[in-house]
């Protein structure tokens, strides 16, 4: 079952969390899929995740590619997995049904807490995780640094 954790980015922006999160995953042995909106921003998203890591590389790509399947991290608006990926990460709003959630080994919704409607959104999705039986924490950065500030289940 997934663990379902929610990023409130109050602070730092989500081209700064993102890479966090990203090498503490393949840290781990773990391989990621971030799912987007928009094609234009997952490939602005891609530009800045190949400058972000402290050594300069953070090995990932866009979906689309012939080494889909081979991508450590691969960034996508689409809602299949083909990186056969342990951890879900859903940004700008991206959406997923508690039961895709659940087929991870993680997921982690990374929203905007200066946009009214992500953090409805975010609500909204935290409501029907919850309803669903999946374990979720919400972590915040307000204070200056992430602490968590809400659990279920």
């Amino acid at each position: 079952m997934a663990e379902v954790l929610f990023y409130h980015l109050t602070r730092s922006p989500l081209e700064a969390t993102l890479p966090e999160l990203l090498e503490k995953t393949l840290a781990r042995g773990w391989r990621a899929l971030v799912r987007g909106r928009r094609q234009d921003h997952l490939e602005w998203l891609d530009e800045r995740l190949w400058v972000a890591s402290d050594d300069g590389f953070l090995p990932h790509g866009l979906a689309g590619g012939a080494h889909d399947a081979a991508q450590p991290v691969l960034l996508t608006t689409a809602a299949d997995n083909p990186n056969n990926a342990d951890l879900l990460f859903l940004v700008d709003g991206a959406e997923a049904t508690p039961d895709e959630l659940g087929r991870f080994m993680r997921a982690c919704i990374l929203f905007d807490g200066n946009d009214e409607a992500a953090l409805n959104d975010a609500r909204a999705l935290w409501k029907q995780v919850v309803a669903a039986g999946l374990p979720a924490k919400y972590w915040s950065q307000e204070s200056g640094r992430w602490q968590q500030k809400a659990s279920s289940g």
